[in-house]
């Protein structure tokens, strides 16, 4: 069962989720309602996935994303936001988070979101990514950190990175493009070598960016 943190400062609202995914049967082993006790409660129970909103009192969805990857905590975090400001996004993305949605969501997204980042993917819904692809490339919105001119791509890179946008996982990958998965993390090391990115979610933003995704 996939163990879950819920980092959120209204109470209703923590345990609206905890009830959902329990139906869903993924486990909530923690919640918080800010930064500083996420950390602690991330530290102690160290869950699969972290399900954290942005804007809390004290200390914020942002600051926590930093601290944990300031402490090189790593574990995957879905954030769960009222919020779709373009800036925003892309500062949650860039501060480390693996996966963006808004709580409209349905149950059924949500706990699909949820076991995509546990089985290492990543995914913003698409909604998000739709716009942030129009403003990227009209240059209305902040652009990730610059980044050394990207060298092209092969044509199984570019299959590669398609399904890292689309939140696939390296397993999932391979099975779709028929490769050993051995072979596919080899290859999103190099796109992330290419793209001078981090992390999967900063090569996509830089292939958003770079219009690698059309």
């Amino acid at each position: 069962m996939t163990r879950v943190v819920v980092v959120d400062d209204q109470t209703l609202v923590r345990h609206g989720i905890r009830t959902l995914l329990d139906i869903a049967h993924v486990e909530v082993v923690g919640e918080a309602d800010d930064g500083a006790a996420a950390l602690d409660v991330i530290a102690r129970e160290a869950p699969d996935v972290v399900l954290l909103d942005l804007r809390m009192p004290r200390y914020d969805g942002l600051w926590t994303l930093r601290q944990l990857r300031n402490r090189g905590i790593e574990v995957p975090v879905l954030v769960l936001t009222t919020f779709d400001d373009d800036t925003l996004v892309l500062d949650a993305l860039q501060s480390g988070a693996r996966g963006y949605l808004l709580k409209d969501v349905t149950v059924e997204q949500l706990t699909h979101a949820v076991q995509t980042l546990a089985d290492g993917g990543t995914l913003i819904a698409p909604s998000i990514t739709d716009r942030l692809l129009r403003a990227i490339r009209t240059g209305t919105v902040p652009t990730p950190e610059a980044a050394v001119p990207a060298q092209d791509l092969t044509e199984r890179e570019q299959e590669v990175l398609r399904l890292m946008a689309e939140g696939y996982p390296n397993r999932q990958i391979a099975q779709a493009l028929f490769l050993a998965e051995g072979t596919v993390k080899n290859h999103v090391s190099t796109i992330l070598l290419k793209l001078g990115a981090r992390d999967r979610t900063n090569a996509v933003l830089r292939a958003l960016r770079d219009g690698l995704l059309r």
